[in-house]
């Protein structure tokens, strides 16, 4: 009780949970050893994978047929998506985070710069990357309801419906009829990133706040999706512990996800650790670019129809490899510190980026691998009338 304040837990909404008893104790019970070559070769020749099939195609038996993973991955890919790539850019709009995460760079102990914008200033912000021609806006905060609360959210969401045709929110989870609040403000995806599904391992990582409450955090695209959002994106912070059973426990979050909401527009993250002001060695060490690529691939031999993203966070080459292959949505003119694109930061960013590129070189490399760069695939036809 002493990691989580009273107050905190009095707000959080509580639903059914029985989906995140479903992925811990079938994530939990996985070996990943155990696994043959020919169980992998059995997975690839699926048409649908089964739970074990998909554990097989993350499993270090599944290392030596990465080609022939990423041969059918990339079917897949150009028969659901064909050769459009999807091109959006984060907007931090604040940084004051309540929360102790010790791989974080937004960490309440950290010394940093914190900062948040101005509604005026995050109009600033809109105008400059809707100059790009980028027509789809990620707005992130960090955890703390206090600096950045529901109301300052649902304006600079309600502002971006002037600028942007979809809009993504990452901020601390919320019940459902916040969710259903900004959704009428105008926002469309929710991010929400479990970081370990893992709970002992999350316990060691997050050390006070409200996000040591594992089950809110698990089920928040879940309350999402019931608040009416389009659609909810999923992942784990790859490298805070086994990034194979992490994958895993994602993967089923989303393909359960995706049965009891069908109407709901699922997608994946693959987020690795990186470092941060005051924390210059926080890499992941066990999982470099080809198991990264690994789960990838099994995350779109999983859930064919599914986005899957790529941020700046992962350096230009893998980046320019795995776009049309199996990355459907890639970032471009990235700041993760709180303004930049226009005004002056105003707060540190809460990582290093390693790929620096501008919308038009991103564009440029897309046009070079004969990709469509896709600015807007949505249209509100209530407003468009």
């Amino acid at each position: 009780m002493e990691r989580i304040a009273k107050k905190d837990l009095e707000h959080m909404e509580r639903i059914d949970d029985e989906m995140l008893h479903r992925v811990l104790s079938e994530s939990q019970a996985i070996d990943f050893d155990r696994f043959t070559p020919q169980d992998v070769t059995y997975a690839l020749q699926a048409s649908f994978l089964s739970h074990e099939d998909f554990a097989a195609l993350l499993s270090p038996a599944a290392f030596p047929y990465l080609e022939a993973m990423a041969q059918k991955a990339k079917r897949l890919t150009q028969a659901q998506f064909g050769n459009a790539v999807g091109l959006y850019t984060p907007l931090y709009i604040a940084n004051y985070c309540v929360n102790e995460c010790v791989y974080c760079g937004f960490n309440c102990k950290n010394n940093i710069h914190r900062g948040k914008l101005t509604m005026a200033e995050i109009e600033t912000e809109f105008q400059a990357i809707a100059k790009t021609g980028l027509r789809e806006i990620l707005i992130l905060t960090g955890e703390s309801r206090y600096q950045s609360n529901l109301e300052y959210i649902g304006e600079a969401v309600a502002l971006a419906k002037q600028y942007f045709s979809t809009i993504g929110i990452e901020i601390y989870p919320l019940n459902t009829e916040e969710y259903a609040f900004l959704q009428k403000k105008g926002a469309d995806f929710v991010s929400v990133y479990q970081e370990t599904y893992h709970p002992e391992a999350y316990d060691q990582v997050h050390l006070s706040g409200p996000k040591c409450d594992f089950s809110y955090r698990f089920l928040a695209q879940e309350r999402a999706l019931r608040g009416g959002m389009r659609g909810v994106g999923i992942g784990a912070l790859l490298g805070l512990d086994n990034f194979r059973r992490d994958a895993f426990a994602a993967g089923l979050h989303a393909k359960f996800l995706q049965q009891k909401y069908p109407h709901g527009e699922i997608s994946f993250s693959v987020p690795r650790l990186r470092p941060y002001i005051n924390r210059a060695d926080n890499n992941s060490n066990d999982v470099h670019e080809p198991q990264l690529l690994q789960v990838m691939l099994a995350y779109r031999l999983l859930l064919p129809f599914a986005g899957i993203n790529i941020s700046t966070r992962e350096r230009a080459g893998f980046r320019d490899n795995v776009v049309g292959m199996v990355a459907t949505k890639i970032s471009a003119g990235v700041k993760t510190s709180v303004g930049g694109h226009e005004e002056e930061e105003k707060g540190d960013a809460q990582f290093e980026i390693s790929d620096p590129r501008s919308v038009e070189e991103i564009r440029a490399m897309l046009r070079s691998k004969g990709l469509q760069e896709v600015f807007t695939d949505y249209i509100r036809l209530g407003e468009a009338l």
